[in-house]
């Protein structure tokens, strides 16, 4: 009986940019343009996961992306070490406007609409995304920022913060004990 996950020569196989060691993805994750898409060490992607990088999806070290997220790089992804994303998070890099001002939907050409909105997404180190929450285009969550479960994130995040609500409003900063253990981590890991 097979993994759950694809074994290395299947990774290899799939054609990513670039993949690190020590990675998991499972079979029922979605993948689309996988040439786009770099993945660090230590990565692990769940069920039913889709990653679709039209422009690029670039997963740092220490990764981990929970089932049913979305994560559409149509503008560019950036996940840097440490950063995590839970289940059902979804992030966008592009978004129709649904006023009535634009048209909408993917077979629309975007001479089409108008306000249309596209922006990089990043998450720096040890930022994170709790269940449920959206991401909009163009979003940085700063280091060390979190956002809350069932969020919705139109606005960047700033450093050491954490965020809930719809939209996102920051609640109260975070310590940065996690700096302390990394190093120690890192150190062990080496080992």
């Amino acid at each position: 009986m097979k993994s759950s996950y694809y074994s290395n020569a299947e990774l290899i196989e799939i054609g990513f940019h670039k993949m690190g060691c020590n990675v998991l993805i499972s079979r029922k994750a979605s993948i689309y343009f996988p040439e786009n898409i770099s993945i660090g060490d230590n990565v692990r992607i769940d069920d039913y996961c889709i990653l679709s990088a039209s422009k690029s999806i670039i997963l740092g070290n220490h990764i981990h992306i929970g089932c049913y997220s979305a994560l559409f790089g149509g503008s560019g992804i950036t996940l840097h070490d440490f950063s995590n994303v839970s289940s059902r998070v979804t992030i966008l890099t592009e978004s129709d406007d649904s006023s009535g001002e634009s048209m909408v939907g993917p077979t629309i050409p975007k001479k089409f609409k108008p306000n249309y909105q596209a922006g990089a997404v990043v998450l720096e180190r040890h930022s994170g995304i709790a269940i449920n929450s959206t991401i909009m285009p163009g979003v940085i969550l700063s280091e060390g920022s979190i956002v809350g479960a069932h969020s919705l994130v139109t606005k960047n995040c700033e450093p050491w913060t954490i965020y809930f609500g719809v939209p996102a409003k920051k609640l109260h900063s975070r310590k940065k004990t996690i700096i302390e253990l990394e190093k120690d981590f890192i150190n062990e890991w080496e080992r």
